[in-house]
């Protein structure tokens, strides 16, 4: 299906600035601009910048427009489901250390669809709360069919469109499906360094893995959080 205009923009706008066109804290484009650029009303304009800023990548400024953010946000690993946005579920993180590639854990393997012994790449951030202390560890691992076709997955630097649109971008593929299992152990000695926790400490893990339409896996994260920060609410019907 052929992407609607405002879904266009919002694209070009996207590669515009992952491209470095624009950087942290400049000014994109106005409306007017936009709209005369593209031969569509503001209202559509609009829509595209709509889509950005929920995304996490724009910000609005009365009087001056909307400036890529400064300040890179991340959902916690889970909870992906249709609609979810980077706005709504994201929070501040802090990248550590640089991507490598490593074996995964069996778990990580095995979700992923990896022969005993084959390499992913790695990711690893920290997220934040709003007071700065450490709300999750999330470890992302990326088959090597995903990370040798988007190369800035190994660069250390945050991607500010957001890891799942730059891979549609290079590969054409992205999730129509996730798996999220939760579970309860004690923490590492690493996680409980990173994340504040007394030894021994409980803590809550989400492995979450995203699949395309043929059912390939595209990432599996791990989150670990500490069980004081933990929670999950679930709404549903009852009727």
């Amino acid at each position: 299906m052929p992407l609607l205009k405002y879904e266009q923009i919002a694209n070009d706008l996207r590669t515009r600035v992952a491209n470095g066109e624009f950087g942290p804290g400049d000014l994109l484009p106005s409306g007017r601009d936009l709209a005369e650029q593209w031969a569509v009303s503001r209202a559509t304009v609009v829509k595209a910048y709509d889509i950005l800023r929920h995304d996490g990548l724009v910000v609005a400024r009365q009087g001056s427009g909307f400036l890529v953010t400064e300040t890179p946000v991340a959902r916690p690993a889970g909870g992906r489901r249709a609609g979810s946005t980077r706005l709504s579920g994201g929070v501040p993180y802090r990248r550590l250390g640089a991507p490598d590639r490593a074996v995964p854990p069996a778990h990580v393997a095995e979700a992923l669809g990896l022969a005993h012994g084959e390499e992913a790449l790695r990711r690893v951030r920290l997220m934040l709360l709003d007071d700065g202390s450490p709300h999750s560890l999330v470890t992302a691992w990326f088959p090597a069919s995903v990370a040798d076709a988007a190369p800035r997955l190994s660069s250390k630097g945050p991607i500010s469109e957001g890891t799942t649109h730059y891979v549609r971008r290079e590969t054409g593929r992205f999730p129509v499906e996730g798996t999220d299992v939760t579970t309860v152990r004690l923490a590492t000695d690493e996680e409980a360094r990173h994340l504040g926790v007394k030894q021994p400490g409980a803590v809550a893990v989400v492995l979450h893995t995203a699949f395309d339409r043929q059912h390939r896996a595209l990432v599996c994260e791990e989150g670990v959080s500490p069980s004081h920060v933990f929670e999950q609410i679930d709404n549903y019907s009852m009727q």
